[in-house]
């Protein structure tokens, strides 16, 4: 009889630990990236009551909120988001609430361990955007010229052809072409000039029933100081697509670098759904580092460090890898996964304590009374 109370007792214990599972899950239900635990419970043995043998952590997906923050993730899938901290030790977590620290470095919000990115050789690395600030300047190699030059005219200027240098300055030229037929039929003289008037390229363009001849539609452009070469083309030969030499149309030709710009600020930052690290500069996009992501197997045998981190993972059992590549999920920009905490079940599972526990302080109770009774019935002998 007197093993009832103590198997009453081991019983009350076992779900006031439970209850105490329950109530953490509750209190975590908006902590982001939170897992879920539940109490398994055990028998002692040979009548000597029960006790928690573990908790094991749920696996199960949250539900996916978006935030708007641009650098706040959340992984559709299987999946952990790999820190370090300064001591160069590695924690995984399903938290992304991510930004950029003073230094540009991509930190965790609360504990500012860094947040890792793969390389193509597998190895980590951390995610630094300072680098990536300004896009650098690109020179202009080509202008193509198009319009019409009318066979009785006897110069046409073309101004404000604008190209820019290697460090990015732009730079104004101008071209004048000069009529030869009387020398040489349907030929026309090319002087281009620079803002400060000085010839940087001449040349002599031929047309055939007005199109371009074969051989004679570019000229070639040395701006002064920083030997950069353009090649100022006049269109394919037997071809419509740049300058042509009709009568009856009027003089208007045109040029348009074909490439180069200035630097460029960079404008914003982005992170699509394979993890890419995406920058923007105005109208141009570039690529970064890609998010690292780790797979642990025995997900289930892990245990939650301050709500966020996942403990207790040897390196043997991490295997890294990017978002959307084999076992792992995608990852959604400008969310959070919360905890997959369900309010119903929690409700449910404190339901099913209090009646356990209710039960094993009846047992107790009587017991109790049974133990009174017998000691009443032995009093005074």
């Amino acid at each position: 009889m007197l093993q009832s109370l103590f198997n009453s007792l081991s019983g009350m214990f076992s779900f006031s630990r439970g209850l105490d599972n329950v109530s953490n899950n509750i209190s975590n239900m908006n902590t982001p990236g939170f897992r879920g635990t539940d109490s398994f419970f055990e028998s002692v043995g040979q009548g000597r009551g029960s006790r928690v043998a573990s908790d094991g952590l749920r696996t199960g997906p949250g539900e996916i909120r978006q935030t708007g923050n641009a650098t706040d993730l959340a992984i559709d899938g299987s999946g952990f988001f790999v820190l370090r901290d300064p001591d160069g030790r590695l924690h995984y977590t399903r938290a992304g609430q991510f930004r950029f620290n003073e230094d540009g470095v991509l930190i965790d919000s609360v504990t500012r361990f860094e947040v890792m990115a793969i390389r193509d050789d597998g190895t980590l690395e951390s995610i630094n955007v300072q680098g990536a600030n300004i896009l650098a300047p690109v020179a202009t190699t080509r202008v193509n010229v198009t319009g019409n030059l009318s066979p009785s005219a006897t110069t046409v200027p073309l101004s404000n052809i604008r190209v820019f240098s290697a460090n990015g300055e732009a730079q104004t030229l101008s071209a004048t072409f000069t009529n030869t037929s009387a020398t040489t039929p349907d030929s026309w003289s090319v002087n281009i000039t620079n803002a400060a008037g000085a010839t940087v390229g001449t040349g002599t363009i031929r047309f055939t029933a007005g199109l371009p001849a074969t051989g004679a539609n570019t000229v070639t452009v040395t701006l002064p100081g920083s030997g950069q070469v353009i090649t100022v083309n006049f269109g394919d030969a037997g071809t419509t697509t740049g300058l042509t030499q009709i009568s009856g149309l009027s003089n208007a030709p045109a040029a348009r670098a074909a490439d180069g710009r200035e630097a460029l600020a960079r404008t914003g930052v982005s992170i699509d759904d394979q993890g890419r690290i995406q920058y923007q500069y105005g109208s141009e996009r570039r690529e970064g580092p890609r998010i690292a992501l780790g797979f642990i197997q025995n997900e289930g045998d892990l245990e939650m460090e301050s709500g966020r981190l996942v403990s207790g993972v040897r390196a043997n059992d991490v295997q890294f890898g990017r978002a959307g590549e084999g076992q792992f999920g995608s990852i959604s920009g400008g969310s959070l996964e919360l905890a997959n905490v369900d309010l119903t079940q929690e409700f449910a599972d404190m339901i099913v304590i209090q009646r356990g526990y209710q039960a094993s302080s009846r047992v107790m109770t009587v017991t109790n009374e049974m133990l009174q009774n017998l000691f009443d019935a032995t009093r005074g002998r």
